[in-house]
């Protein structure tokens, strides 16, 4: 059996910057600390490679920051919030709502699966309020997976 794609450990509720590096930098922290990464420098430069091809900024205040890395054992996904939001590029603004996605290299396309159940639940205004509204992370861990999990 595979390890849930989200966890309470890989949710934090109150990102503490609105610097976008300082803010994947913790996200990653949390997939490293979780055992998802084996190595922080290396994912982080995948993350900052992806994110120099096009930007990971959604309209509507969603950062979606991914890649596929040999750093990465496993599928995964950490959440963060931002009150503040953080520039990821989009059209319109800061995102509150930032996803990372984390994909083992040369893995199969299961981040792309994971992508697409993401964007689909995101033009939805009551998943995106659900997250905007929440105070506990395991709740936050346990509704992003039954909606996006595969």
């Amino acid at each position: 059996m595979t390890a849930p794609l989200i966890t309470a450990d890989l949710v934090d509720l109150d990102v503490p910057s609105a610097d976008r590096k300082a803010t994947v930098d913790a996200l990653a922290r949390r997939l490293q600390a979780a055992g998802r990464v084996t190595d922080l420098d290396q994912f982080l430069a995948d993350i900052e490679a992806r994110e120099a091809q096009m930007p990971t900024g959604l309209e509507g205040g969603i950062g979606i920051p991914h890649c596929r890395s040999a750093a990465v054992t496993e599928p995964s996904l950490a959440f963060g919030r931002s009150t503040s939001g953080v520039d990821f590029g989009a059209e319109d603004g800061p995102a509150n709502l930032i996803f990372m996605i984390a994909a083992p290299e040369g893995g199969n396309t299961d981040h792309m699966t994971v992508l697409a159940a993401l964007a689909r639940r995101l033009v939805r205004k009551s998943f995106k309020n659900e997250l905007l509204g929440a105070t506990d992370a395991a709740a936050v861990a346990t509704f992003i997976q039954q909606e996006v999990g595969a």
